[in-house]
Protein backbone atom coordinates (compact mmCIF):
# COMPACT_ATOMS: atom_id res chain seq x y z
CA UNK A 1 0.00 0.00 0.00
CA UNK A 2 0.93 3.62 -0.44
CA UNK A 3 0.23 5.17 2.94
CA UNK A 4 0.37 8.90 3.66
CA UNK A 5 0.93 9.93 7.29
CA UNK A 6 -0.11 13.51 8.17
CA UNK A 7 1.77 14.39 11.35
CA UNK A 8 2.29 17.78 12.99
CA UNK A 9 4.51 16.38 15.73
CA UNK A 10 7.58 14.61 14.38
CA UNK A 11 10.63 16.40 15.76
CA UNK A 12 12.78 15.43 18.71
CA UNK A 13 11.65 12.31 20.59
CA UNK A 14 10.68 14.21 23.74
CA UNK A 15 7.01 13.23 23.80
CA UNK A 16 4.96 10.07 23.35
CA UNK A 17 3.18 11.24 20.19
CA UNK A 18 6.43 11.83 18.28
CA UNK A 19 7.86 8.50 19.42
CA UNK A 20 4.80 6.50 18.42
CA UNK A 21 4.39 8.17 15.01
CA UNK A 22 8.02 7.45 14.15
CA UNK A 23 7.59 3.83 15.19
CA UNK A 24 4.49 3.54 13.03
CA UNK A 25 6.33 4.94 10.00
CA UNK A 26 9.28 2.59 10.42
CA UNK A 27 7.04 -0.39 11.16
CA UNK A 28 5.00 0.14 8.00
CA UNK A 29 8.13 0.51 5.86
CA UNK A 30 9.58 -2.69 7.34
CA UNK A 31 6.36 -4.44 6.30
CA UNK A 32 7.04 -3.36 2.71
CA UNK A 33 4.62 -0.45 2.43
CA UNK A 34 5.36 2.80 0.58
CA UNK A 35 5.13 5.54 3.21
CA UNK A 36 4.76 9.26 2.54
CA UNK A 37 4.93 11.78 5.41
CA UNK A 38 3.51 15.30 5.60
CA UNK A 39 5.09 17.19 8.50
CA UNK A 40 6.99 20.36 9.45
CA UNK A 41 9.86 18.00 10.33
CA UNK A 42 12.00 15.45 8.52
CA UNK A 43 13.09 12.56 10.72
CA UNK A 44 16.57 11.49 9.69
CA UNK A 45 16.37 8.39 11.89
CA UNK A 46 13.37 6.90 10.07
CA UNK A 47 14.20 4.27 7.45
CA UNK A 48 13.35 6.02 4.16
CA UNK A 49 9.90 7.60 3.88
CA UNK A 50 9.27 10.34 1.33
CA UNK A 51 8.74 13.71 3.05
CA UNK A 52 6.50 16.58 2.05
CA UNK A 53 7.63 19.32 4.40
CA UNK A 54 5.32 22.18 5.37
CA UNK A 55 6.26 25.31 7.30
CA UNK A 56 5.79 25.50 11.07
CA UNK A 57 2.92 27.49 12.50
CA UNK A 58 3.96 30.44 14.64
CA UNK A 59 2.48 31.02 18.08
CA UNK A 60 4.44 34.26 18.41
CA UNK A 61 5.48 34.85 22.07
CA UNK A 62 4.73 31.20 22.90
CA UNK A 63 6.95 29.64 20.20
CA UNK A 64 9.73 28.68 22.64
CA UNK A 65 7.28 27.19 25.13
CA UNK A 66 5.51 25.19 22.40
CA UNK A 67 8.86 23.95 21.03
CA UNK A 68 9.93 22.77 24.52
CA UNK A 69 6.84 20.58 24.59
CA UNK A 70 7.79 19.04 21.24
CA UNK A 71 4.51 20.05 19.62
CA UNK A 72 5.47 22.44 16.83
CA UNK A 73 2.48 22.32 14.49
CA UNK A 74 2.39 22.34 10.71
CA UNK A 75 1.08 25.28 8.69
CA UNK A 76 -1.62 24.01 6.29
CA UNK A 77 -0.44 24.09 2.68
CA UNK A 78 -3.06 22.86 0.22
CA UNK A 79 -0.61 22.34 -2.66
CA UNK A 80 1.87 20.28 -0.62
CA UNK A 81 -0.77 18.20 1.18
CA UNK A 82 -2.66 17.51 -2.07
CA UNK A 83 0.55 16.35 -3.74
CA UNK A 84 1.27 13.99 -0.83
CA UNK A 85 -2.26 12.52 -0.79
CA UNK A 86 -2.62 11.99 -4.56
CA UNK A 87 -2.25 8.33 -5.48
CA UNK A 88 -2.40 7.11 -1.87
CA UNK A 89 -4.35 3.99 -0.95
CA UNK A 90 -4.95 5.35 2.55
CA UNK A 91 -4.18 8.50 4.54
CA UNK A 92 -3.67 8.42 8.32
CA UNK A 93 -4.13 11.78 10.08
CA UNK A 94 -2.50 11.91 13.49
CA UNK A 95 -3.79 15.13 15.09
CA UNK A 96 -7.03 17.21 14.91
CA UNK A 97 -5.41 20.57 14.21
CA UNK A 98 -5.40 22.84 11.15
CA UNK A 99 -3.19 20.67 8.97
CA UNK A 100 -5.22 17.58 9.82
CA UNK A 101 -8.50 19.35 9.08
CA UNK A 102 -7.25 20.42 5.67
CA UNK A 103 -6.05 16.87 4.98
CA UNK A 104 -9.58 15.57 5.68
CA UNK A 105 -11.06 18.04 3.16
CA UNK A 106 -8.53 17.07 0.50
CA UNK A 107 -9.11 13.34 1.08
CA UNK A 108 -12.83 13.86 0.53
CA UNK A 109 -12.25 15.96 -2.58
CA UNK A 110 -9.91 13.32 -4.07
CA UNK A 111 -12.04 10.41 -2.81
CA UNK A 112 -9.08 8.91 -0.90
CA UNK A 113 -9.94 6.87 2.22
CA UNK A 114 -8.50 8.10 5.50
CA UNK A 115 -8.24 7.21 9.17
CA UNK A 116 -7.57 9.40 12.19
CA UNK A 117 -5.91 9.04 15.59
CA UNK A 118 -6.70 10.38 19.06
CA UNK A 119 -3.35 11.28 20.62
CA UNK A 120 -4.25 14.60 22.27
CA UNK A 121 -6.24 14.20 25.48
CA UNK A 122 -7.97 17.52 26.34
CA UNK A 123 -6.13 17.69 29.65
CA UNK A 124 -2.81 17.61 27.79
CA UNK A 125 -3.74 21.04 26.47
CA UNK A 126 -5.71 22.46 29.40
CA UNK A 127 -2.91 21.70 31.88
CA UNK A 128 -0.79 24.39 30.18
CA UNK A 129 -3.56 26.90 30.89
CA UNK A 130 -3.90 25.89 34.54
CA UNK A 131 -7.28 24.28 33.73
CA UNK A 132 -6.38 20.59 33.96
CA UNK A 133 -8.98 19.97 36.66
CA UNK A 134 -11.65 22.32 35.29
CA UNK A 135 -14.10 19.72 33.98
CA UNK A 136 -16.35 22.06 31.90
CA UNK A 137 -13.39 23.22 29.81
CA UNK A 138 -12.13 19.66 29.21
CA UNK A 139 -15.63 18.52 28.28
CA UNK A 140 -15.83 21.45 25.87
CA UNK A 141 -12.57 20.35 24.23
CA UNK A 142 -13.87 16.78 23.74
CA UNK A 143 -16.89 18.29 22.00
CA UNK A 144 -14.80 20.75 19.99
CA UNK A 145 -12.48 18.01 18.66
CA UNK A 146 -15.51 15.99 17.68
CA UNK A 147 -17.42 18.82 15.97
CA UNK A 148 -14.48 20.20 14.04
CA UNK A 149 -12.59 17.04 13.12
CA UNK A 150 -13.60 13.55 14.23
CA UNK A 151 -17.25 13.79 13.13
CA UNK A 152 -15.88 13.80 9.56
CA UNK A 153 -14.02 10.50 10.11
CA UNK A 154 -15.19 6.88 9.90
CA UNK A 155 -12.18 5.44 11.78
CA UNK A 156 -10.27 6.50 14.90
CA UNK A 157 -7.12 4.85 16.24
CA UNK A 158 -7.33 4.86 20.05
CA UNK A 159 -4.03 3.96 21.78
CA UNK A 160 -5.91 2.34 24.67
CA UNK A 161 -9.28 0.86 25.66
CA UNK A 162 -9.51 3.71 28.17
CA UNK A 163 -9.51 6.48 25.58
CA UNK A 164 -11.80 4.42 23.34
CA UNK A 165 -14.37 4.33 26.16
CA UNK A 166 -13.90 8.08 26.76
CA UNK A 167 -14.68 8.81 23.11
CA UNK A 168 -17.74 6.58 23.27
CA UNK A 169 -18.85 8.43 26.41
CA UNK A 170 -18.49 11.72 24.50
CA UNK A 171 -20.58 10.43 21.59
CA UNK A 172 -17.85 10.05 18.95
CA UNK A 173 -19.62 8.09 16.19
CA UNK A 174 -16.65 6.79 14.15
CA UNK A 175 -15.46 3.21 14.49
CA UNK A 176 -12.83 3.08 17.21
CA UNK A 177 -9.85 0.70 17.12
CA UNK A 178 -8.04 0.27 20.46
CA UNK A 179 -4.45 -0.41 19.38
CA UNK A 180 -1.42 0.11 21.61
CA UNK A 181 1.29 2.33 20.18
CA UNK A 182 3.66 -0.57 20.80
CA UNK A 183 7.16 -1.14 22.14
CA UNK A 184 10.21 -1.63 19.93
CA UNK A 185 12.71 -4.51 20.49
CA UNK A 186 15.28 -2.09 21.99
CA UNK A 187 13.33 -2.39 25.21
CA UNK A 188 13.78 -5.89 26.55
CA UNK A 189 14.93 -7.50 29.77
CA UNK A 190 18.72 -7.83 30.02
CA UNK A 191 21.45 -7.91 32.64
CA UNK A 192 22.69 -4.35 33.13
CA UNK A 193 24.99 -3.25 35.94
CA UNK A 194 24.27 -0.08 37.84
CA UNK A 195 26.82 2.71 37.46
CA UNK A 196 29.32 2.89 40.31
CA UNK A 197 27.63 5.94 41.89
CA UNK A 198 24.29 4.12 42.10
CA UNK A 199 25.39 0.69 43.32
CA UNK A 200 24.22 1.31 46.88
CA UNK A 201 20.97 3.02 45.83
CA UNK A 202 17.42 1.77 45.25
CA UNK A 203 16.78 3.35 41.83
CA UNK A 204 13.27 4.50 40.88
CA UNK A 205 12.73 5.59 37.26
CA UNK A 206 10.02 7.77 35.76
CA UNK A 207 9.93 8.43 32.01
CA UNK A 208 7.80 11.42 31.02
CA UNK A 209 7.81 14.93 29.61
CA UNK A 210 8.62 17.62 32.17
CA UNK A 211 5.12 19.12 32.29
CA UNK A 212 2.36 19.67 34.84
CA UNK A 213 0.18 16.65 34.08
CA UNK A 214 3.11 14.26 34.58
CA UNK A 215 3.13 15.12 38.31
CA UNK A 216 6.86 14.82 39.01
CA UNK A 217 6.15 16.88 42.13
CA UNK A 218 4.10 14.04 43.67
CA UNK A 219 7.00 11.60 43.35
CA UNK A 220 9.44 14.17 44.75
CA UNK A 221 7.08 14.91 47.66
CA UNK A 222 6.70 11.19 48.42
CA UNK A 223 10.36 11.04 49.40
CA UNK A 224 9.51 13.12 52.49
CA UNK A 225 7.36 10.24 53.73
CA UNK A 226 9.45 7.26 52.68
CA UNK A 227 11.36 5.42 55.40
CA UNK A 228 14.12 4.77 52.88
CA UNK A 229 14.54 8.20 51.26
CA UNK A 230 18.27 8.21 52.04
CA UNK A 231 18.67 4.98 50.05
CA UNK A 232 16.45 5.96 47.09
CA UNK A 233 17.67 7.64 43.91
CA UNK A 234 15.05 9.04 41.54
CA UNK A 235 15.78 9.26 37.82
CA UNK A 236 13.57 11.43 35.60
CA UNK A 237 14.04 10.64 31.91
CA UNK A 238 12.71 13.30 29.55
CA UNK A 239 12.70 17.04 28.94
CA UNK A 240 10.17 19.85 28.77
CA UNK A 241 9.18 23.31 29.97
CA UNK A 242 9.19 22.54 33.71
CA UNK A 243 12.74 21.20 33.86
CA UNK A 244 14.12 24.00 36.05
CA UNK A 245 11.11 23.96 38.36
CA UNK A 246 11.40 20.19 38.88
CA UNK A 247 15.13 20.54 39.55
CA UNK A 248 14.42 23.18 42.19
CA UNK A 249 11.77 21.00 43.86
CA UNK A 250 14.07 17.97 43.83
CA UNK A 251 17.12 19.85 45.12
CA UNK A 252 15.74 19.64 48.67
CA UNK A 253 15.88 15.83 48.73
CA UNK A 254 18.70 13.86 50.37
CA UNK A 255 19.41 12.47 46.90
CA UNK A 256 18.25 15.03 44.30
CA UNK A 257 16.73 13.46 41.15
CA UNK A 258 18.99 12.67 38.22
CA UNK A 259 17.40 14.32 35.17
CA UNK A 260 18.27 13.84 31.52
CA UNK A 261 17.16 13.18 27.98
CA UNK A 262 18.45 9.79 26.86
CA UNK A 263 18.81 7.81 23.64
CA UNK A 264 16.75 4.65 23.25
CA UNK A 265 19.77 2.51 24.05
CA UNK A 266 20.69 4.57 27.12
CA UNK A 267 17.12 4.48 28.39
CA UNK A 268 16.93 0.71 27.91
CA UNK A 269 20.00 0.34 30.14
CA UNK A 270 18.56 2.67 32.77
CA UNK A 271 15.27 0.77 32.85
CA UNK A 272 17.08 -2.52 33.26
CA UNK A 273 19.25 -1.44 36.18
CA UNK A 274 16.37 0.37 37.93
CA UNK A 275 14.74 -1.30 40.93
CA UNK A 276 11.26 0.12 40.42
CA UNK A 277 9.32 2.12 37.85
CA UNK A 278 6.95 4.85 39.06
CA UNK A 279 4.36 6.66 36.93
CA UNK A 280 2.77 9.53 38.93
CA UNK A 281 1.04 11.20 35.96
CA UNK A 282 -2.72 11.59 36.38
CA UNK A 283 -3.44 12.27 32.68
CA UNK A 284 -2.47 9.59 30.15
CA UNK A 285 -3.89 8.15 26.94
CA UNK A 286 -1.47 5.22 27.22
CA UNK A 287 2.03 6.07 28.61
CA UNK A 288 4.54 4.35 26.36
CA UNK A 289 7.30 4.89 28.97
CA UNK A 290 5.48 2.68 31.44
CA UNK A 291 4.97 -0.07 28.86
CA UNK A 292 8.68 0.04 28.00
CA UNK A 293 9.46 -0.53 31.68
CA UNK A 294 7.02 -3.45 31.91
CA UNK A 295 8.60 -5.00 28.82
CA UNK A 296 11.92 -4.91 30.67
CA UNK A 297 10.25 -6.77 33.58
CA UNK A 298 10.02 -3.81 35.93
CA UNK A 299 7.37 -3.68 38.64
CA UNK A 300 5.46 -0.37 38.43
CA UNK A 301 3.78 1.93 40.92
CA UNK A 302 1.09 3.83 39.00
CA UNK A 303 -1.25 6.70 39.78
CA UNK A 304 -4.78 5.32 40.08
CA UNK A 305 -6.35 8.25 38.24
CA UNK A 306 -9.69 7.93 36.46
CA UNK A 307 -8.26 10.10 33.68
CA UNK A 308 -5.33 7.79 32.98
CA UNK A 309 -5.13 4.61 30.92
CA UNK A 310 -1.90 3.65 32.69
CA UNK A 311 -3.71 2.45 35.81
CA UNK A 312 -4.99 -0.56 33.88
CA UNK A 313 -1.42 -1.86 33.54
CA UNK A 314 -1.25 -2.60 37.28
CA UNK A 315 -1.75 -6.30 37.98
CA UNK A 316 -2.85 -5.70 41.57
CA UNK A 317 -3.38 -2.98 44.20
CA UNK A 318 0.25 -3.06 45.31
CA UNK A 319 1.12 -1.23 42.10
CA UNK A 320 -1.46 1.55 42.46
CA UNK A 321 -1.47 4.69 44.60
CA UNK A 322 -4.11 7.37 45.22
CA UNK A 323 -3.94 10.39 42.87
CA UNK A 324 -2.03 13.38 44.22
CA UNK A 325 -1.26 11.50 47.45
CA UNK A 326 2.51 11.42 48.10
CA UNK A 327 1.99 9.62 51.43
CA UNK A 328 0.21 6.73 49.74
CA UNK A 329 2.85 6.66 47.02
CA UNK A 330 5.61 6.48 49.65
CA UNK A 331 3.76 3.60 51.32
CA UNK A 332 3.68 1.62 48.03
CA UNK A 333 7.35 2.38 47.30
CA UNK A 334 8.37 1.26 50.79
CA UNK A 335 6.37 -1.95 50.37
CA UNK A 336 8.34 -2.97 47.29
CA UNK A 337 11.59 -1.91 48.96
CA UNK A 338 10.81 -4.22 51.88
CA UNK A 339 9.62 -7.18 49.80
CA UNK A 340 12.29 -7.96 47.18
CA UNK A 341 11.13 -11.57 46.78
CA UNK A 342 7.60 -10.49 45.90
CA UNK A 343 9.01 -7.86 43.55
CA UNK A 344 11.06 -10.50 41.76
CA UNK A 345 8.01 -12.74 41.43
CA UNK A 346 5.88 -9.91 40.04
CA UNK A 347 8.58 -8.78 37.61
CA UNK A 348 8.19 -12.08 35.75
CA UNK A 349 4.43 -11.59 35.58
CA UNK A 350 4.80 -8.04 34.24
CA UNK A 351 7.29 -9.22 31.62
CA UNK A 352 4.80 -11.83 30.42
CA UNK A 353 1.90 -9.37 30.52
CA UNK A 354 3.82 -6.83 28.42
CA UNK A 355 4.34 -9.22 25.48
CA UNK A 356 0.99 -8.10 24.04
CA UNK A 357 2.42 -4.59 23.49
CA UNK A 358 5.14 -5.59 21.03
CA UNK A 359 5.36 -3.17 18.12
CA UNK A 360 4.81 -5.89 15.49
CA UNK A 361 1.38 -6.66 16.95
CA UNK A 362 0.47 -2.97 16.87
CA UNK A 363 1.61 -2.48 13.27
CA UNK A 364 -0.40 -5.51 12.11
CA UNK A 365 -3.51 -4.13 13.82
CA UNK A 366 -2.98 -0.70 12.25
CA UNK A 367 -2.73 -2.33 8.81
CA UNK A 368 -5.97 -4.18 9.51
CA UNK A 369 -7.64 -0.84 10.31
CA UNK A 370 -6.30 0.68 7.09
CA UNK A 371 -7.67 -2.26 5.08
CA UNK A 372 -11.06 -1.84 6.76
CA UNK A 373 -11.09 1.84 5.76
CA UNK A 374 -10.16 1.01 2.15
CA UNK A 375 -12.87 -1.67 2.04
CA UNK A 376 -15.52 0.72 3.38
CA UNK A 377 -14.50 3.37 0.84
CA UNK A 378 -14.92 0.91 -2.02
CA UNK A 379 -18.34 -0.10 -0.71
CA UNK A 380 -19.42 3.55 -0.53
CA UNK A 381 -18.17 4.19 -4.09
CA UNK A 382 -20.04 1.13 -5.36
CA UNK A 383 -23.22 2.32 -3.65
CA UNK A 384 -22.82 5.82 -5.12
CA UNK A 385 -22.50 4.31 -8.62
CA UNK A 386 -25.66 2.24 -8.07
CA UNK A 387 -27.55 5.27 -6.79
CA UNK A 388 -26.46 7.29 -9.84
CA UNK A 389 -27.69 4.61 -12.21
CA UNK A 390 -31.05 4.47 -10.42
CA UNK A 391 -31.44 8.25 -10.70
CA UNK A 392 -30.72 8.26 -14.43
CA UNK A 393 -32.86 5.19 -15.14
Amino acid sequence: MRITIVADVLGEENNGTTITIKRLINGLIEKGHDVVVVSPHEDKESINPKYYTVKKRSFWPFDKYVAKNGVELGKPDRKIITEAIKGSDIVHIELPFKMGKLAVKICKELNVPFTTAFHCQPENFSSHLGLKNFKPFNEYLYGYYNRTFFKNADFIHCPSEFIKSELERHNYKARKFAISNGVIPTYTKKETLKPENLKDKFVILFTGRFSKEKCHNVLIESMKYSKYADKIQLIFAGNGPLEEKIKKQGSKLINPPIMGFYTKEELSDIINYSDLYCHPSDIEIEAIGCIEALTCAKVPVICNSKRSATRFFALDERSLFKPNDPKDLAKKIDYWFEHPEEKQEMSLKYEEYAKQFRIENSINKMIDMFNEAIKLSKQKNTQKTKDKKLKTA
